[in-house]
């Protein structure tokens, strides 16, 4: 639940009429206008909150604290997903949903919350069976020198979602 003072802010934001034809462009270097764009700010942030989460997530389901989660991809919740769900979220409020930059984000999000439940979560199933049959080999199979494969590369549906 949203506290009631963020919620009337976001609420007086998306209700204000500002004109940015009348607005002076501030003038930055690259950099400075990287940390200034609230759109990509508003990504990254997100992005490292999920990542933050996973090590929290992980802790409540395996009651083990994994550090690694800050780095690896897969597990709940996504930090694609969280990423691009803010880019297009911040477009739509910046932009307006009736914007060609919104259609392309939305398209573009549609695609990796696809791929993260779809592709990469049966890839992530397959490297589960091939890691189990190349535990059936013998010890000097020449598959053995390969080591695990990495079985935690997509996201179940509820994943997505959240």
């Amino acid at each position: 639940m949203m506290p009631l003072g963020l919620h009337l802010a976001i609420r007086r934001l998306l209700e204000s009429d500002i004109d940015a034809s009348k607005v002076e462009p501030t003038k930055h270097n690259w950099l400075v206008g990287l940390f200034v764009n609230g759109v990509l700010v508003s990504a990254i942030v997100a992005f490292f909150i999920a990542q933050l989460t996973k090590v929290f997530t992980h802790y409540y389901h395996e009651q083990v604290w994994d550090w690694t989660r800050l780095v690896s991809s897969g597990g709940m919740p996504s930090s694609h997903t969280a990423l691009i769900v803010a880019l297009t979220t911040a477009v739509a409020v910046e932009q307006g949903t009736n914007s060609s930059l919104f259609a392309i984000c939305l398209v573009i999000s549609l695609i990796v919350m696809y791929d993260a439940t779809g592709v990469r979560l049966h890839a992530g199933r397959q490297a589960t069976v091939l890691n189990i049959i190349i535990a059936e080999m013998p010890p000097d199979h020449p598959v053995q020198d390969s080591g695990r494969l990495r079985d935690s590369l997509g996201h179940t549906p509820i994943q997505v979602r959240d």
